[in-house]
């Protein structure tokens, strides 16, 4: 992501996203929330937030808590969004166990670019919501649809 002329690495996409989940759920987020959800060093955070602050996405001061700017949350939101959506693909679609989806998730959203997250998101709505979709997942048989040919109204 690209905030005027300097580019957001996905370790700070992950700082941001981290804390925008910690406000939401505490209230407040403090850069011990962030070394404990990150599972990162005292000094890997205070070097992002002191990163972050220098690019005006987040309000940071030692010892105080740490606020979004608006365009911090922007990308947080962003981030949560491209994070959902590759999640909800790789466990509803491709039919991955929910832990494994959400790790795949996190390292993709970083790469994922626009267009292909909207086609994505597009898909599993579709998937999701198709009438004669029944398409399930198996282990050893792969992909298949759950559906007898008469229910199918003559969709293959």
């Amino acid at each position: 992501m690209l905030v005027g002329e300097s580019r957001v690495s996905s370790s700070l996409e992950d700082y941001l996203e981290a804390i925008y989940h910690t406000v939401a759920a505490k209230g407040a987020a403090r850069a011990k929330d962030l070394v404990l959800r990150l599972g990162v060093h005292n000094s890997s955070v205070t070097q992002a937030l002191r990163s972050l602050s220098e690019k005006k996405l987040v309000n940071y001061a030692p010892y105080e808590v740490i606020t979004l700017t608006d365009t911090g949350e922007r990308i947080a939101l962003d981030v949560i969004r491209r994070h959902k959506t590759l999640s909800e693909f790789l466990e509803k679609v491709l039919g991955l166990p929910e832990a494994e989806a959400d790790e795949g998730a996190c390292r993709m959203e970083h790469a994922i670019n626009v267009q292909i997250l909207d086609r994505l998101v597009k898909f599993v709505e579709y998937f999701e919501n198709c009438p004669v979709n029944d398409v399930m997942w198996d282990e050893e048989e792969g992909y298949f649809c759950g559906k007898s040919d008469e229910e199918k109204n003559g969709h293959s």
